[in-house]
């Protein structure tokens, strides 16, 4: 029942993502979330995710940004990251999801998602066709219906673990 919202891979930061070896697959396009994925909520960029855009650049991979905020929150971010970005995205919708692969010129076989929620971000891209990383949020300070939205969470992720555990 819950599996809709399963992700592929479940890590602790995005900044622990062997990237290198999802090139090696045949990764050439990741999209990723910006709050609690990249930076706390409504953090600007900081140099570790300057870093590890750049490093992305060098290793060949395309990047865009999908964020359900609003351009003045999204631009600033992208910028400083040197990366390709879509606001007001409607996630879960997968219009966005979409559009992203077509900034970057990729497909469903070569893009990867990388969010922290599992209703909006992973469930939007395992719509799309797209594979996806979860991670642990950042910060725990949110907004009221993402607080909300992560006791629901919770009860995927108990279910999310115990698969897993079988599968071992």
């Amino acid at each position: 029942m819950f599996r809709v919202f399963y992700p592929d891979a479940y890590v602790a930061s995005t900044y622990v993502i062997d990237f290198e070896m999802l090139y090696e697959k045949g990764y050439r396009g990741i999209i990723f979330d910006i709050d609690n994925t990249l930076a706390p909520h409504g953090a600007p960029a900081d140099e570790r995710a300057v870093r590890l855009f750049e490093s992305l650049r060098q290793t060949g991979f395309d990047t865009c940004l999908i964020s359900n905020n609003q351009e003045p929150r999204v631009k600033p971010f992208a910028d400083k990251v040197k990366s390709k970005y879509v606001f007001d995205a409607h996630k879960p919708s997968t219009k966005n999801y979409k559009k992203a692969m077509e900034l970057m010129h990729t497909d469903e076989a070569s893009t990867i998602f990388i969010g922290d929620q599992l209703f909006t971000d992973v469930w939007g891209a395992k719509r799309s066709g797209i594979r996806s990383i979860l991670v642990k949020p950042i910060h725990p300070k949110e907004e009221i219906q993402i607080v909300l939205k992560r006791y629901l969470e919770k009860i995927v992720l108990y279910f999310y673990k115990r698969d897993k555990r079988k599968k071992a």
